[in-house]
């Protein structure tokens, strides 16, 4: 088995949001959902765990913590822009594996943080994620479902809330049941990227794709830029985007707490 890569995992924690403001801060089973993201980095080993938020109050519910909490701007288009102001205040090498762990994702198993941290370093793509097969029908044409197709090298060849691929004739049969044999996968929202490519991504102007899907995957694709895609080693459960997620997710942590 290999020896994991030391990594570190850095969590974008924005205030503002359309659905469910201050949605990092609402609670799960008691606790800020922004705490729960953040055992979750530690339980995956990282060297550092880091927490990039455009709010003192994110950072004053993380007071105390073994953790590293970066304050940057609030007009940040991405995740992954916010987290290369972060870099930047933070001195990393330019060859230092960072996660990035959306701050939605309070189940995110902690094998999987390894895994795309792993996928990286075994990688030439400067960029490494996670996907899983398609659970249902209901997930192909779903718009918050992202899917993604690849290549027979394992690199993504594009991203989209449209159902992909498109298999033409088993479809234009029934619409009812996945078609068999197709390679349908739903992507994982969680990234590795060295931080001098984290850095150079954000400088890149966004793209006409990415604006469109709104999916900042795709700014690395459309200025040409390999994206390595590897299987979760285990299910990631859905993060946080509506109030009936954040049910079920309280719900599912209560039935999990000793």
């Amino acid at each position: 088995m290999n020896t994991p890569p030391a990594f570190i995992v850095a969590i974008p924690a924005r205030y503002g949001s359309t659905r469910l403001p201050g949605k990092p801060l609402l609670p799960l089973a008691g606790e800020a959902m922004i705490l729960h993201v953040a055992r979750r980095a530690q339980q995956a080993g990282a060297a550092q765990v880091v927490v990039a938020t455009d709010d003192a109050r994110i950072a004053d519910a993380l007071a105390g913590l073994p953790l590293t909490v970066c304050l940057t701007r609030a007009d940040h288009a991405s995740g992954s822009d916010r987290l290369a102001e972060c870099a930047a205040q933070l001195g990393w090498a330019d060859d230092t594996i960072v996660v990035n762990l959306q701050g939605d994702e309070p189940l995110a198993p902690p094998s999987g943080i390894r895994a795309v941290a792993q996928a990286l370093a075994e990688s030439a793509a400067p960029m490494a994620t996670l996907v899983t097969p398609l659970g249902g029908i209901e997930e192909l044409f779903s718009p918050h479902c992202v899917k993604v197709v690849c290549d027979g090298s394992g690199h993504a060849l594009y991203f989209s809330r449209a159902p992909l691929p498109w298999a033409r004739d088993a479809l234009a049969a029934s619409r009812h049941v996945l078609p068999a044999g197709v390679p349908f996968l739903r992507h994982i929202g969680i990234y590795a990227y060295r931080a001098g490519f984290l850095r150079r991504f954000a400088a890149l102007p966004r793209t006409p794709l990415e604006a469109a899907e709104s999916l900042e995957q795709l700014r690395a694709l459309e200025h040409g830029h390999r994206i390595a895609v590897r299987l979760a080693p285990e299910v990631f459960p859905a993060g946080v985007d509506t109030p009936e997620d954040l049910a079920r997710v309280d719900a599912l942590l209560r039935s999990a707490a000793p």
